[in-house]
Parts: structure tokens; sequence; C-alpha cells
């Protein structure tokens, strides 16, 4: 089961001049997930650092930033708006798609896929236009992969300056994409003044240590690992810009990074649900579901198995439309640029939060159940169908429902605004 409608867009070509289209990136999608998915159960048993995937994603073009380099420079020249602007919009509904579509074939090259598309274009959001501009030029000419990440954390690293310049200093544990990234975007706290920042490193650069001993039963493949920054030179055009833990002290543009990183897990969540129930249909329909002893073997008549089946497309579409109503809002907040008011943002905020909760349930709920629609035959690591569960779960782990639930209420009842927080 692929994202509704998705096999009715036609082909189509990309013009570097408007932005991405989204039939040609779907297409492209769907092209690298075929290929991923070929080899899916033995890749993610293996639990090699996923350099091949990489490779594949990069010859498919997809590392290519979900917007042209400049192309937030011309919306705003033809929206007169000082924000990001519907072009800008509309290549992160690319972005979002393709994310979809490779989380459907495997849940953890579409982490570090949708992890890359976050921070390389994350300078639109921390920085100023002409800078993004530079860096994602650059970034689309050496055709780099971003890892890293902002999410606070504990101690955290610390950027102080020197007689020599700016240096970077502390250890950022268990982040996605560092074992093949060519590039990190990360969180460190301005050692005079406190201020929280987002700055680029260049993984090459020397002090810079990656440690890929990450153990985690999930995502193995998400290329997660730690990293140690030891006097790491950083210059003046890699510190993009300010993270506030408060959106009012962060203009509009840059408090919208928020709910984009949050969408861009939903759609790791409900590709994994798609496709693990995608899975499931086909071992059902080739008559290798679980008997019943008042059924035929294999048949795909049980009334137990279609409840399951129906329950949990019922759960998985009302959770896409609800990401499509939370994809609409955000496209709206980006278009409006500094013009987004706080209130405004608080309720795209909160449909994302909505958005990601429900995504969560349909994600745990599928790959759980899936197993028992299979039977004891889901057991078999030969089928690698505990591979979504242990997917979903793992990301759920770093994103608890529970605190979404939380903010959701909170903003119900209080008229609270969800706090500005990253993904882990």
């Amino acid at each position: 089961m692929g994202p509704a409608a998705a096999s009715l867009h036609p082909a189509s070509t990309y013009d570097r001049t408007t932005g991405p289209d989204r039939p040609y990136w779907l297409r492209v999608a769907r092209e690298a997930a075929d290929d991923l998915a070929t080899d899916a159960v033995a890749r993610e048993q293996a639990g090699k650092a996923p350099v091949d995937e990489v490779s594949r994603l990069r010859e498919a073009g997809l590392l290519t930033p979900p917007v042209p380099a400049g192309a937030e420079a011309e919306s705003e020249a033809d929206d007169g708006a000082d924000g990001e602007g519907e072009g800008a919009g509309r290549g992160w509904a690319a972005a979002f798609a393709v994310v979809r579509e490779i989380a459907a074939a495997d849940g953890a090259i579409a982490q570090l896929l949708g992890c890359h598309y976050f921070l390389s274009g994350s300078a639109r959001f921390f920085a100023g236009p002409a800078l993004a501009a530079r860096i994602e030029e650059r970034s689309a000419a050496g055709r780099w992969c971003w890892g890293g990440g902002f999410a606070r954390q504990e101690p955290a690293l610390t950027l102080a300056g020197t007689p020599g310049g700016l240096v970077l200093n502390g250890r950022q544990d268990y982040t996605t994409g560092v074992l093949v990234a060519d590039r990190l975007a990360v969180r460190a706290t301005r050692a005079d003044t406190g201020t929280p920042l987002a700055v680029v490193v260049d993984t090459a650069r020397r002090g810079v240590t990656v440690d890929g001993a990450a153990d985690t039963f999930g995502r193995r493949l998400a290329a997660g690992g730690s990293v140690e920054f030891d006097e790491v030179a950083v210059a003046a055009d890699e510190v993009l810009g300010p993270l506030s833990a408060d959106e009012e002290l962060l203009p509009p543009r840059a408090a919208m990074a928020s709910p984009v990183a949050h969408l861009v897990a939903v759609q790791i969540l409900l590709g994994t649900a798609e496709g693990t129930l995608a899975e499931a249909r086909e071992y059902s329909r080739a008559g290798q579901a679980p008997p019943h002893p008042s059924w035929p073997v294999g048949s795909p008549h049980d009334p137990q198995v279609l409840t399951a089946y129906g329950e949990l497309t019922v759960l998985i579409r009302a959770a896409s439309a609800l990401a499509g109503q939370a994809l609409d809002a955000v496209q709206g907040a980006l278009a409006l640029g500094d013009d987004l008011g706080y209130d405004a943002y608080a309720e795209v905020s909160a449909l994302v939060t909505m958005a990601e909760a429900a995504a969560s349930r349909a994600a745990q709920e599928s790959t759980a159940r899936a197993l028992d629609i299979v039977g004891p035959r889901a057991a078999s690591a030969r089928l690698g169908f505990d591979r979504f569960w242990r997917n979903a779960r793992t990301h759920t782990l770093y994103e608890p429902v529970g605190h979404q639930l939380r903010d959701i209420g909170d903003y119900f009842l209080n008229g609270a605004h969800p706090p500005f927080a990253l993904p882990s």
C-alpha cells in the first residue's frame, strides 16, 4: 500500500529553475525503492554501514536538495515575501513524498535520507538567504550526504572563540548519518554567551572522530554513531544562526524548522506502516497465511485476517489524511515566510504533532499486528518481517507518543504553544 493515488501521477521532467517536480521525484523514488526492496532483508541483517545504499541514492539523484539552490531567493522575488516562499513549500512536499516512498521499502534508509533532506536544507531556516544559497550550491555540486542533528543534549557541544578563530568541542552521541556523511549539522552552545547555535562541520576536518559502535536493535542502516569534536576549526560562515528553545525568540522562518523536521518523521512512520501492510498482503495473497480451523489452508477469506487488514487500512489511511492536512498547513506557513504570526505557527505546529502521534500509532499497530497476520512463519529470520517492527519501535522510543499527546492536550485545553523541539 503506497500513498493514496500515488500511481495516478504521470512521469515528468525536473526543471532546476523552478524546483523539483513532485511526480518526477515520485518516479525516481519508486525506482530506488524497488531496487532497495530486492535485498532489504539481507542488508538489514548484515547491518553494515550503508555506503552502497548512499551510492545508490546518489546515482539516482536523490541526494539533491529538495529545493534547488537559489529557488528560495527566486521565490521571494516573485512573491515579495521575506520567507521560504511557495517554491520551497513545493520542494519540501516533494522531499516528503520521496522519504515516504523509500520508507515503504527500507525504513532505516528513509531515516537516513529524511535526515539528510532536513539538514541539507536547514540553512534556509537558520541562515540568511545568501548564505543558505551558497551552502546549497556547494552541497549540490559536491553531492554531499548530510548527517547529525539539532536535538538538545547534555553535555552540550561548545563553540568557543580563540585567537585563531572558532573551535568546536564535545561529543554527540548516536546521531543519524554520521558513518556516511560528508557534512554534519549540529547544535552547539556558544561558550561565552550560552547561545545555542546551528553549526555545519566538514567530517574530513582535523579533530572530527566518528565512532560507529552503535548497538541499536532497529534502524541498523541509518548510519548512526557518535562523533567526537576536539578543537575542530569552524569558519564564520559555517555558523548558521541561533537555536532558541523559545519560538518567540526566533523569527517565524526559523521556528518552522520544527514542524518541517517532524513532518519528515511522519513520512518515515507512514511509509513504514504502508510497507509492512503491503508485504504482509503479498504474503497472504500467495496463499501462505496461517490456517484457521474453519477455513482452507492459506485462504485469503479468514474473517479474522480480513478484519485485521480492514482495521489497519483504516488506521493508516486516517493517519495519512491527517498528515495531508499537516502538509497543507506547513506549505501555507512557508509561503507566508516572516509574515507568519506566532499563533498561526502554533496551530501549524500542533497539527503536525497530531499527525506524528497518529502516524506513530499506525506504525506501531501495523508492524506488530502484521506479525500476527503472517503467523508463526513471521518468526523466521529469513523472511525478515521483524525489521518493520524493530525500525518503527526504535523510532518511537526516541519520539514517544505520550509526549506528543501531552503537548496536543495542553494546546487544546490551555492554548499553550507546542514547544520548539527538533527530533532526536
